[in-house]
């Protein structure tokens, strides 16, 4: 075989590979996730102390807070007697409790002040119990924050805030109790949700599932959701969510969608606009008047008078513009390529599209934000 026919070979291999290759192909896993796989939200009522006389002084939520906390190691306020609080601030503790977190593991918090607290910096979190909407605990917080923001305030009332300082984070800051129970092992079947409804790409991974395992292993039950029949089992489960999330689909198209941001200008137009046949000229027509006094005198040795003459200049200027014409069909790139021949700003684009959209020339959504 010659050198050319052999080349002439390798390139029709190259070529049948990359025909064969999705041009478009997404992983499941980035489309969607399995239902019960899920974090849950855990939140926290807390004291922070040891804060350089920026804390809630003498809000009495906050003496009522600190009593309560003295109260667990057995000491008593005397009554009538409320502490001055500077030093500490009550807050709120937010955490996010990842799927099939266990006893022991750490997860990151955030406290932020829910008094008149200036500034957390420097402040350490009493020991707190997160709970989680059914009420139950499932961590613990304890730790010194961290804090980005800082305040500083003059004797005159003057003061300097940089970001905020009376919010800050504890890496690890809470232990995790309780697990929660996803029932993924036990569930009658395996449900895969996607992040977008779309009818066509449902079919799709109920289509690569089937592909993969078998016919009748899934099967599309709606727009979002993907019903696979799966073995009791964790072990089993979890190897067959794995080989699922790493198959490959094609996604459908989106829908056709213009996203107008009027605040700032900015105009997103996706790949699936069209836009049917459409006549557009787009013009600007600037009036100028201008106003100008005199002072007039009269002839010398007549009886007139001096006296101020209105001098009024009236001038009409018309930017001319071509008008053009949009062709059946054209997309996403002789779009732009025509509004950017006229030089259309931000605000001249979104008429130009309003327009369309009331003509029945644009194939798509158009979203004003």
């Amino acid at each position: 075989m010659s050198i050319a026919a052999m080349i002439r070979l390798l390139l029709a291999v190259l070529a049948a590979c990359l025909a064969a290759t999705p041009a478009s192909a997404d992983r499941i896993k980035d489309l969607g996730t399995f239902q019960g796989i899920r974090s849950n939200q855990l939140t926290g009522y807390g004291i922070v102390v040891g804060l350089a006389g920026t804390g809630d002084d003498n809000l009495e939520y906050t003496i009522q807070s600190m009593k309560a906390v003295t109260s667990r190691f057995g000491l008593q306020l005397p009554a009538g007697i409320n502490p001055g609080l500077k030093n500490a601030a009550v807050v709120i503790i937010t955490a996010d409790l990842p799927p099939f977190a266990k006893p022991g593991q750490k997860i990151d918090i955030t406290v932020a002040s829910m008094g008149k607290a200036k500034s957390l910096r420097g402040g350490a979190l009493i020991l707190t119990p997160l709970v989680g909407a059914d009420g139950q605990i499932y961590a613990m917080a304890q730790g010194n924050l961290a804090v980005g923001g800082l305040g500083v305030e003059g004797k005159d009332g003057s003061s300097v805030i940089v970001n905020v300082p009376s919010s800050g984070r504890i890496p690890e800051g809470a232990t995790v109790e309780r697990a929660v129970a996803t029932g993924f092992d036990t569930a009658p079947s395996l449900t895969f949700n996607l992040a977008r409804s779309d009818f066509t790409t449902a079919q799709n991974v109920a289509v690569a599932i089937n592909q993969r395992f078998g016919g009748g292993t899934a099967d599309a039950v709606d727009g979002v959701s993907i019903r696979v029949a799966a073995p009791a089992g964790a072990d089993v489960r979890a190897t067959l969510m794995s080989e699922i999330e790493n198959l490959t689909v094609i996604s459908a198209e989106p829908p056709a969608r213009v996203i107008v941001n009027a605040r700032t200008g900015t105009v997103v137009i996706n790949s699936s606009v069209r836009v049917g046949p459409a006549a557009i000229t787009h013009g600007k027509l600037t009036v100028r008047i201008d106003e100008q006094q005199r002072v007039v005198q009269p002839q010398p040795f007549s009886n007139g008078q001096t006296a101020n003459e209105q001098k009024s200049g009236v001038t009409v200027d018309e930017e001319k513009r071509p008008m053009f014409l949009f062709a059946p069909g054209p997309k996403l790139a002789d779009v732009v390529k025509a509004i950017n021949a006229i030089g259309a700003s931000p605000a001249d684009l979104v008429a130009i599209l309003e327009a369309l959209k009331e003509a029945g020339a644009l194939k798509a959504d158009l979203i004003i934000l």
